[in-house]
């Protein structure tokens, strides 16, 4: 029975292709490839003089070499395992982007397809006397402080899982990304708006969300959060920096929020 396992390790060991060390008791070790248990004997290819040399089975350590051998190829297994993996991933991550439409716009990645998402219509609001000044195209010409606005307190789209991803395909060379939306009575607030008199730069804030971006092709690039996000209501946006040139696609995170009962200022 011996005899038979030792071979079966010498034949998966030459499989395996890789030299090892092949123990002594006295704590030194011979390289090797393959070996074989003769008796009392020790039968193993040297890698070092590149010939077969044998020595007494007493001064071999058998378990150590064994332990070695099996855990080298469980790595190597391993490695198979994850390289196979990844191959496949990146297969199905390229039939996905060939998936992705020609068109300018956001795409929800969810249960293996694409879906698109509406671009939402902003407007531009007085903030204190809560009037719609100009939707957002062209450029209005402003002054003081404004908001930038969606109309109703929740998005129409729904998401349930907490770290969404999206390909946003981008219609020129702008910035994006993922911002948390404002809640008030009856709206969503995108951003704040102020220009400044004398120079008439317009500085926007918004509620910036840490994402990860991949690029996968010419204008095209897939975004999703860093961390999960909690239930609210969010938006991915393109846009010039202070050119107040905003797109916005919005987006809910959880189920609706009930209309809320603050005033709005």
């Amino acid at each position: 029975m011996r005899y038979r396992l030792c071979v079966f390790l010498l034949f998966a060991a030459a499989a395996f292709g890789a030299t090892f060390k092949l123990y002594l008791k006295d704590g030194g070790y011979q390289l090797t490839n393959q070996y074989e248990v003769k008796t009392d004997r020790v039968r193993f290819y040297s890698t070092e003089r590149e010939e077969w040399e044998e020595i007494p089975l007493d001064l071999v350590d058998l378990d150590r070499t064994k332990k070695e051998i099996a855990e080298h190829e469980a790595e190597v297994k391993a490695d198979r395992k994850a390289q196979a993996e990844e191959d496949t991933a990146l297969a199905e991550a390229a039939k996905e982007v060939e998936e992705v439409p020609k068109a300018d716009g956001v795409y929800y990645i969810h249960s293996g397809k694409l879906d698109p998402v509406k671009e939402a219509e902003s407007k531009l609001v007085s903030d204190k006397k809560r009037t719609v000044l100009q939707v957002l195209s062209p450029l209005p010409a402003i002054t003081g402080r404004r908001t930038v606005e969606l109309d109703g307190e929740n998005s129409e789209l729904r998401i349930g899982e907490k770290r969404p991803e999206f390909y946003i395909r981008l219609s020129q060379d702008e910035r994006f990304g993922i911002i948390k939306l404002g809640r008030k009575k009856g709206y969503r607030v995108v951003e704040t708006v102020e220009v400044i008199p004398l120079t008439k730069e317009i500085q926007e804030k918004h509620d910036d969300v840490p994402t990860f971006r991949k690029q996968d092709g010419d204008a095209l690039f897939k975004i999703w959060p860093e961390h999960d996000l909690d239930p609210g209501e969010y938006a991915l946006v393109e846009y010039t920096e202070n050119k107040l040139n905003m797109q916005v696609w919005d987006f809910g995170i959880g189920a609706p929020q009930a209309a809320s009962s603050r005033k709005s200022k």
